[in-house]
């Protein structure tokens, strides 16, 4: 569920006069979606394969393609900047995916590389697969991992940012230079 900080920080920094609700909310969505590749457990597909979980779904050419289409399809006041942050959205989920310390890595360049990845650091503990897992002392150690490795740094990104913006405008307002 980590993977929702992304947009929700995005979205917070950009404002809702930036961005509507189906937007921000596609976004979430997108920011978790290349998960549902584990399906293909279901279907034989084996965890190397590319489409196999980690594989085309956490690829940047799929998240584009996913921004593009979804852009094309909803047709949003700011195409440019909402397409934008639905690629943002959803490439953020292999990218994160790549800081974890499990699992075989994430296929950015798929397809015209299925190496899996890793960044440098992999401080972020691997969350396990399946909900009840997840619901486990494992899954409490990955949830304390993700509030210091995403959540944290996150939430005080996202207060200087928007405290620099705010101290600006009223900087601004104090010399009589105010800018809507």
């Amino acid at each position: 569920m980590s993977h929702a900080a992304i947009p929700i920080a995005g979205a917070l920094l950009l404002g809702r006069s930036r961005l509507s609700l189906p937007v921000i909310a596609t976004g979430i969505v997108f920011s978790m979606f290349p998960d549902a590749d584990v399906i293909g457990f279901r279907f034989g597909v084996d965890y190397a394969d590319g489409w196999g979980h980690r594989g085309a779904t956490h690829s940047l050419l799929f998240a584009a393609a996913a921004a593009l289409f979804t852009v094309a399809l909803v047709r949003p006041q700011r195409y440019v900047l909402a397409g934008l942050f639905l690629f943002i959205s959803m490439a953020s989920h292999g990218l994160l995916d790549t800081l974890t310390n499990g699992g075989l890595g994430a296929a950015l360049f798929w397809p015209l590389d299925e190496t899996r990845h890793f960044a440098p650091l992999t401080p972020i503990a691997v969350s396990p697969i399946g909900i009840a897992d997840f619901i486990s002392a494992r899954g409490i150690k990955v949830l304390q991992s993700e509030v210091i490795w995403i959540w944290t740094p996150l939430t005080i990104s996202v207060a200087m940012i928007l405290g620099l913006k705010h101290w600006r405008v009223k900087w601004l307002q104090r010399n009589g230079t105010a800018q809507q």
